[in-house]
């Protein structure tokens, strides 16, 4: 008995999709991205051992190559290396977000430029609808990388499939195969050199493939990514999900994920993060919390969102074991709003839960029950009177015009960086975003 697997399992196609299925999809990937920004303002870190670490300087997030060859892991400690950084010549940098994320626009404008359809995956790659012949494949792909490297200085990695899945392999591939100069086009590479990689792959390496997973495959006898793509797809399916089950068709060179213009569909927003200068009173934490009520109604706006829900959260260290504490509060808000009164108000919901002298390390707020903005008018009765001033999107508007530190609302109107803030010491200027930080360049 033969099984055919359902159509329903894929996802129906349109006549767009369709069309689209028929051109291949090209993955850019910017190598080591946060240590190639700072390099592209600072060509002195060329060729040198550098870390970037994460927020209050605490653990290693992006290492060079030259990093990598001295074994330093990801996620290393700073305060571990850090003695032995001197000797070994090494360099470290603070995250500095606001660069990494106006470098990344400026590349995945760039990438416009080459195709009409571009999904930007994350703050560092890309993917890409492109046609053409093999060797016209070949040659934009390289045009890509080239024009990276001259207009914003940064080194990418072009990986070219039938499938997102190959995509992401081929992209591995030029990354780490000098042969191929950064550019690597799945199907034009022979059928046992393809097979030979993917003998040399486990199924961890996959995108989307956890360690959880990779024991219960091993279990079965799949242990590398060439075992996968031979498997039975509708057995996959069977024993795992559907999930894995695409997995294997894209192996298999069928396009089982298609293309998005915008990824959406968020389910929730996060604001949280741990503080450089632990938190003593329920006032320090109120500011904390308006900061936060703030930035997630500018989220909000941005994506055309209202919430529904609204979770504030705090918590003590895991090693301050003398003094532990975890208060969480959840508010139901009375109609969905993006509005940062109310959900700055509702936030403060978790400040009666806050003991006066014990050490907060983090605290956060979550929205959840997101939905599009004007999708449910309420009645008359409910309705907000600050949400039809357009208060969240005005400071938004004045904020990416004059910086964050612009404009505030109650508690969160602060100008200079609280005790609380992050931590980076270590931070380069932000060169492209800030009017006083710009580079100086002078003529000999």
């Amino acid at each position: 008995m033969v099984k055919t697997i359902p159509r329903a399992a894929a996802g129906p196609m349109s006549k767009p999709a369709l069309m689209r299925q028929m051109q291949e999809i090209a993955l850019v990937d910017v190598n080591c991205f946060y240590a190639s920004v700072e390099r592209v303002f600072d060509p002195s870190l060329e060729g040198k051992p550098l870390v970037v670490l994460s927020n209050n300087d605490g653990c290693a997030v992006t290492r060079s190559p030259e990093a990598k060859r001295l074994g330093i892991g990801v996620g290393e400690p700073w305060f571990k290396i850090a003695p032995r950084a001197r000797e070994w010549g090494l360099i470290a940098r603070s995250s500095n977000y606001e660069l990494y994320g106006d470098i990344s626009a400026r590349v995945m404008e760039l990438l416009g430029r080459y195709s009409a359809w571009v999904e930007v995956y994350s703050i560092d790659e890309a993917f890409l609808g492109v046609k053409g012949s093999p060797a016209e494949l070949l040659q934009l792909g390289r045009d890509m990388k080239t024009a990276a490297a001259r207009n914003v200085g940064v080194p990418v990695c072009v990986g070219i499939a039938r499938t997102k899945t190959l995509a992401k392999l081929a992209n591995k591939w030029a990354k780490h195969n000098s042969t191929f100069d950064g550019v690597c086009r799945w199907d034009s590479v022979p059928a046992d050199r393809r097979e030979a990689l993917m003998a040399g792959l486990s199924v961890v390496e996959l995108w989307g493939v956890a360690t959880r997973l990779t024991k219960r495959l091993d279990a079965i006898g799949i242990h590398s990514v060439l075992d996968l793509s031979r498997a039975d797809p509708v057995r996959i399916r069977d024993k795992f999900s559907v999930v894995l089950m695409r997995t294997v068709l894209e192996l298999q060179g069928t396009p089982c994920i298609p293309m998005e213009e915008e990824r959406v569909g968020r389910d929730q927003l996060i604001f949280s993060r741990s503080f450089s200068t632990p938190i003593t009173t329920a006032a320090e934490l109120r500011q904390v919390l308006s900061v936060y009520g703030q930035q997630a109604s500018a989220r909000l706006a941005k994506h055309h969102l209202q919430a529904k829900v609204l979770t504030a959260f705090a918590g003590t260290s895991h090693y301050n074991q003398r003094d532990t504490s975890y208060p969480s509060v959840c508010v139901p808000l009375p109609m969905p709003t993006a509005d940062p009164v109310i959900l700055t108000k509702a936030a403060h919901a978790l400040l009666p839960a806050i003991h006066e002298g014990v050490k907060y390390a983090r605290a956060g707020i979550m929205v959840t029950d997101l939905r599009p903005t004007g999708n449910q008018k309420p009645l008359e009765l409910f309705e907000n009177p600050h949400e039809e001033r357009n208060i969240g999107p005005l400071m938004e508007d004045i904020a990416r015009r004059y910086g964050r530190g612009s404009i505030g609302l109650g508690y969160a109107g602060i100008r200079g960086g609280p005790d609380w803030s992050m931590k980076r010491g270590m931070r380069s200027p932000r060169y492209t975003t800030h009017w006083d930080e710009l580079p100086l360049v002078k003529a000999a």
